[in-house]
């Protein structure tokens, strides 16, 4: 853990006990003259908060306003990334790609928790090591080696789709804010309590639906007059930090620049193409140790995609150690070649023509927490939630393209299959989820009860269209009824505003629906298309320019792609005083 509240807050525990055992700790209300932390006063808490701490694994990027876009020609004659000045607040990133080894402990994290009562949710993370095949080339080395083998350990992970990604960074989450509470005290370290759906997540926990066993004996010092003793840690405390996320893509292309090593004052003294100073692609700081070097591992010229031996000029056949090659002026590693990383964005050619200015960002789905009846938080989730609209989809074109060739046994499990589907759905029409996430689990029992040749194939549409696991809180999109009168937003899916839906077509004054994009028609862009960003190991070096841009279907993945996290910066967007950056 780098520098956390040990350093920062020096031991909460401590402080917070030492602040709770005066009246006058926390100081007075401005507002209202009150004194904070005063039970006779109704006991409201002012804690000791120096600053948001860095998660492990980040570093401080400070924010600004840059030329989005820019790059040095358009090669491929898309118009996709015309210039355009955005603004980007200050955030955190990942020094480097995630690696493999990273993947193996969240694999290994999986396994334990979930490996016995939903091995689904195991099978649904692993990287898809047959993106290495190529029908004219020999990589049957990577396909068996690549990933879990030491010598690869430190190298960045590829085969993983844009969802597995996001899923990593959410359990990523949970297990830094769970390591930051056993070190402040809060809970108690029980990895042999986890299973299924009882495990550390931040969000259950702030919902008050963690279980107590796991807590340690004291909390926070409950000061109102009707308290308990002690109560939970709250997000108002600043104890835990924001959620890991892929960076958008505004923010990706902006860290990658570093302009803050180009600049004086708010004068920046040469343009960039690629996230170092020149038009070249070695390194010319004769000071450093790099001096001499190849800045990035691409492809530099065809066929060439290492050098001549005894004198390699990137040192990297395929990927390279995600600490190779000489950091970006923000200390990030490896944001030109290696591999392309994923964004959070959607793709859309015309997103930097009408993109806003301030935190541009295309993609938001608006979401909020279920709730019951009596207006609480609802239940967290203790079953697998699927996707059934698309695994019935899987199964109408795997029932196409196998059609006279399956066997009376698989003819017959997809049968029955089919009528689980339809149970669901009704289900589904009438609100009731969990009945319909039971025929899906009984569906799923029939496969693995089958001796059908087609079964295992049929049983990836189900591992790969989980969309929700237990100990996640439950939510849903908001609706247009709750949103009346409001002025910013008012339905829960804006993926396609303004370039996509109904206003942005040619048939915006017809009743007819009419599509912009037509998927697998005249393009391959939908709504579940991402951006990708960057360079990789095979690519030229035109791909390397921070400005170009590209995309992939969410559940779709490759050998040239992989990712690395972000965190949103909280308050000052110069960094904490005291140097948590």
């Amino acid at each position: 853990m780098q520098k956390l509240h040990s350093i920062l807050l020096l031991s909460s525990v401590a402080i917070l006990s030492a602040a709770l055992l005066s009246s006058c700790a926390g100081g007075a209300s401005s507002s209202t003259g009150w004194a904070y932390n005063d039970s006779e006063n109704g006991g409201f808490q002012r804690l000791p908060y120096i600053g948001q701490e860095t998660g492990p694994g980040l570093v401080f990027v400070e924010g600004g306003t840059f030329t989005m876009g820019q790059v040095e020609d358009d090669l491929t004659g898309a118009w996709d990334n015309i210039p355009r000045r955005v603004t980007v607040s200050s955030f955190y990133m990942d020094e480097a790609e995630v690696t493999n080894f990273y993947w193996l402990e969240y694999l290994f994290w999986l396994g334990r928790v979930y490996g016995d009562g939903f091995p689904e949710i195991v099978d649904r993370a692993k990287p898809d090591t047959l993106v290495w095949r190529d029908p004219r080339a020999y990589n049957e080395p990577y396909v068996n080696y690549y990933l879990r083998h030491p010598a690869y350990r430190d190298y960045p992970v590829v085969g993983v789709s844009w969802l597995q990604a996001n899923d990593f960074c959410k359990w990523r989450t949970d297990r830094v804010n769970e390591q930051i509470m056993v070190r402040e005290g809060f809970l108690v370290h029980n990895p042999t309590g986890q299973v299924d759906d009882s495990y550390f997540s931040t969000e259950a926990y702030l919902d008050g639906q963690y279980e107590e066993a796991a807590k340690a004996a004291d909390g926070i010092k409950d000061l109102r007059p009707n308290g308990v003793g002690y109560r939970n840690v709250a997000m108002t405390d600043g104890i835990l930090l924001p959620d890991y996320r892929l960076p958008t893509e505004a923010e990706w292309e902006y860290a990658a620049l570093s302009l803050i090593g180009n600049s004086g004052e708010e004068l920046i003294t040469s343009r960039r193409t690629y996230p170092w100073d020149g038009h070249y692609v070695r390194n010319d700081d004769s000071r450093g140790k790099f001096y001499g070097e190849i800045n990035a591992n691409f492809v530099r010229a065809r066929g060439d995609y290492m050098g001549v031996a005894g004198a390699l000029n990137d040192n990297a056949d395929v990927t390279a150690p995600v600490y190779s090659y000489a950091p970006n002026d923000y200390g990030l590693y490896n944001m030109a070649g290696n591999v392309s990383e994923w964004v959070m964005d959607v793709y859309r050619p015309g997103t930097l023509q009408d993109a806003q200015e301030f935190r541009p960002f295309r993609g938001n789905v608006f979401s909020t927490k279920l709730l019951d009846s009596e207006g609480n938080v609802a239940d967290k989730l203790d079953y697998v939630q699927y996707d059934v609209s698309a695994i019935e989809g899987f199964l109408e074109e795997y029932t196409e393209a196998t059609e006279g060739r399956l066997t009376s046994a698989g003819n017959n499990l997809i049968d029955a299959l089919n009528q689980k589907i339809e149970n669901a759905n009704e289900n589904l029409d009438l609100k009731r989820v969990e009945d319909a996430m039971i025929q899906m689990d009984e569906a799923l029992d029939l496969i693995e009860e089958s001796e059908a040749p087609c079964a295992p194939d049929l049983r990836k549409a189900w591992t790969r269209n989980i969309t929700n696991t237990p100990g996640q809180m439950r939510y849903r999109e908001v609706t247009l009824e709750e949103n009346i009168g409001r002025r910013n937003y008012q339905i829960a899916d804006n993926i396609d505003y303004l370039d996509g839906d109904k206003e942005s077509s040619i048939y915006f004054d017809q009743e007819e629906e009419g599509a912009v994009y037509e998927y697998g028609g005249t393009s391959l862009i939908n709504d579940n298309v991402r951006v990708y960003k960057g360079g990789s190991w095979n690519d030229r070096v035109y791909w390397v320019i921070p400005g170009t841009r590209r995309f992939l279907e969410e559940d779709q993945s490759s050998s040239t792609i992989g990712f690395r996290c972000a965190m949103t910066r909280v308050g000052s967007p110069r960094g904490n005083a005291m140097g948590d950056n």
